[in-house]
Order: C-alpha cells, then sequence, then structure tokens
C-alpha cells in the first residue's frame, strides 16, 4: 500500500498534542481555494438520489445494484461516482444507480432497512455493526485516510484555540454517528475529556456544510475536500485548523498509523454470500477507477466528473484532485495494520464498540478485489 509521504503537506505550528493550524486563503493548495469562485458543490438532499452516469441513466442493462453515498460530492468518494462516469459498472455487467445521501450513517441505514444494497462509506461502520450483532463487510477499499480536518468556525476563532476549547461548543458533522462524528469523539478522548464534551450537529456535506461554518451555524466542524478549500476561499482569510489527517503527519499525530482505510464498499455479510459474483465485478470496476485516479492528472479525472462537483471552476476542482487523490487506495486491498489501527480508534471513541470482541477478519474482505 502506498506511503502518504507524497502526500502535499500543510504547514503546522504544533503545540504539544494538539495542532492548531493556520491554513491560510493564498498558502492552502491555491487549487482548492478557488473552488467558491461559484459556490460550492451542490449535494442532493438526504435520501434523493444523487448523480447518475453522464448520460443521465444510472449505467445501463445489466444487475441492478443501488449504492448509497455517504456525501457523493466529496473527494474521498469519488472512485464510486468516477466509475459510473468512466463506464466501469455497465462494463462489468452491472446497472449501477447512486443514491446521495450526504452521511455515512445515513447511507448506512439506508442500506440496513433495504432501500440500498451496497454502501459507499466508512469501513469503520462495519465494525460498528459488528459490535451490534450484524455482520456488514467491506470487500474494496478507496481510501488510506479519512481526509478529515477539524476546523474553527470563524465566529469562535478567539475562544476555540485548542480542542480543550471545544467542551461544551457545538460541532458540526455530516450526520451523527458518521465518521465526522467518531473524528470529534476520538480527538476529544485522545485529549483527555469526555466523547461527549461537545455537542454535534448534522451539517451535511457540499454547500450545507459549507454555508452552516460560514454562518456561524456551529462553533466548529469535521470537513472534507473539497468543502474546506471552498469554505478558505469563501470567508477570504486563514483558517484555522485543530487536526488534520490529509497529511502523514496529521494521520500518524492522530491515529499513530501509516494508514487508516476509511471510503470503501460494503454490505451486509448475508448480501455478498448470495451475490458473490455482483460484489466481484463492483470490486472490479473501483479497482479499475483506482487505477484510472493513479494513471490521470486531476485535470483529467475532473473532465470526467459531473459539472456540478466543480463548484463552477473545473481547473481548480482538478487541482484539489491532484492533491486529494495522493490519499487513495491504489489497489483497492486493506491492510491488517491498517484495520487494527480503525479498531483502536473505534474503541476510543465509541461506547458500543469498547472493549467487547471484535474478529476484524470478517469485517472486509480482499478477496473479491483480489480475484
Amino acid at each position: 500500500m502506498t506511503s502518504y509521504e507524497s502526500m502535499a503537506h500543510i504547514p503546522a505550528v504544533s503545540h504539544g498534542w494538539t495542532r492548531r493550524r493556520v491554513l491560510s486563503a493564498a498558502g492552502v493548495t491555491a487549487a482548492g481555494l478557488a473552488l467558491a469562485a461559484c459556490g460550492a458543490p451542490a449535494a442532493a438532499p438526504p435520501g434523493q438520489t444523487g448523480t447518475a452516469g453522464a448520460t443521465g441513466g444510472a449505467g445501463g442493462a445489466g444487475t441492478k445494484v443501488t449504492i448509497g453515498v455517504g456525501g457523493q460530492t466529496l473527494l474521498t468518494y469519488l472512485p464510486t461516482t468516477l466509475a459510473l462516469q468512466l463506464g466501469y459498472y455497465k462494463e462489468e455487467g452491472l446497472d449501477v444507480e447512486l443514491q446521495d445521501l450526504q452521511g455515512g450513517s445515513k447511507a448506512l441505514t439506508a442500506m440496513i432497512g433495504g432501500s440500498t444494497q451496497v454502501t459507499s462509506g466508512y469501513y469503520e461502520h462495519t465494525i460498528q455493526m459488528q459490535a451490534k450483532n450484524q455482520g456488514i463487510k467491506a470487500f474494496v477499499d478507496m481510501g488510506l485516510s479519512s481526509g478529515l480536518a477539524l476546523i474553527v468556525a470563524p465566529k469562535s476563532e478567539g475562544t476555540i484555540k485548542g480542542i480543550a476549547d471545544l467542551k461544551g461548543k457545538n460541532v458540526g458533522v455530516t450526520a451523527p454517528g458518521s465518521s465526522t462524528d467518531m473524528f470529534v469523539k476520538y480527538v476529544l478522548s485522545k485529549n483527555g475529556l469526555q466523547p461527549t464534551d461537545a455537542s454535534v450537529s448534522a451539517i451535511g456535506a457540499g454547500s450545507s456544510a459549507v454555508a452552516a461554518v460560514q454562518n456561524s451555524q456551529v462553533d466548529a466542524a469535521v470537513m472534507l475536500e473539497p468543502d474546506i478549500s471552498v469554505l478558505a476561499k469563501q470567508i477570504g482569510k486563514s483558517l484555522v485548523i485543530l487536526e488534520d489527517v490529509r497529511t502523514v503527519e496529521g494521520l500518524k499525530g492522530v491515529f499513530g498509523a501509516d494508514s487508516w482505510p476509511s471510503a470503501c464498499l460494503y454490505a451486509k455479510t448475508d448480501w455478498i454470500e448470495k451475490n458473490s459474483d455482483t460484489a466481484g465485478r463492483l470490486a472490479k470496476a473501483i479497482k479499475r477507477t483506482l487505477k484510472y485516479v493513479d494513471q490521470h492528472s486531476g485535470q483529467e479525472i475532473a473532465d470526467k466528473m459531473p459539472e456540478k462537483f466543480a463548484g463552477g471552476d473545473k481547473t481548480q476542482y482538478a487541482k484539489v484532485i491532484d492533491d486529494l487523490k495522493k490519499t487513495l487506495s491504489k489497489d483497492g486491498v486493506f491492510t491488517a495494520d491498517g484495520t487494527e489501527a480503525v479498531l483502536k480508534t473505534q474503541r476510543v471513541a465509541n461506547p458500543e464498540v469498547g472493549s467487547k470482541d471484535i474478529d476484524l477478519s470478517k469485517t472486509y474482505s480482499n478477496d473479491y478485489v483480489k480475484a
């Protein structure tokens, strides 16, 4: 699995364990910042269908599969949409429909409820569900890092200068129970606070998340790209970032690991067993997409993505992709060390996991991506 050493580095000023990173509107990958020229990428309201293929269809004839995405405009889930845009699902004999559910927990709930068969969400949900005696298995990894950053809202920059200052504050997350929520709880716990010392509010992803922080609806927020860069441009000044796992330094500092499996495809274990051929075809389509990302420029990738994802400036969107694509897996394979790091996070942040016996071998499989 590729090292993070090549990831773009964002300058930071370290103050012990807690980092107060200042992301300047001029210093952040200029790339991302200009994304906001015409506003943040739009995202479909929870429960509504997301972007289909380039021609407007779900992918053509073939085995029908509905995939719920935990925030389709977020770059962490780029391979899920790109595979559709490239026609890879169709070439694998699948008719794929994507539903933008704006949060990992919402995408998980949709799958459990039966409105989707597969989720494009974060690997940690497979661990959470095993703790509840429900079998969920991931079958292709897309992300080597969660790609998250904990940002202070402009109105709170004078009062929130470190993690300890989050006590009693309201932190925006994509949705309660999502990976962004778990990140807040983990960071609080690692800094000697209780996971419940800060409250969380759902702000979704895309334009709704940017607006919530910009308009001071929350005191801080856990965000992903391209929303982070859009926000920096929108407010026209530096962003204060308390923790950032988009870099190798930040990843090691927060999780103590070189990789932390994040965005992936997962489904109910019994669905996978009954539809192993379909799972294999999905894994192959994503693996092909990861290879495409690795071998093509951000501009070439941006040209394939839905126009609205660029927020009105495709050139700058392409530059953000160039930076963020370094956080994506190249082969779709999970590593034992990476999954152990995610479990460690869950034991600290999620009381429903805590010290329960977790069999990681039942939470993921590399069989389908290696087939």
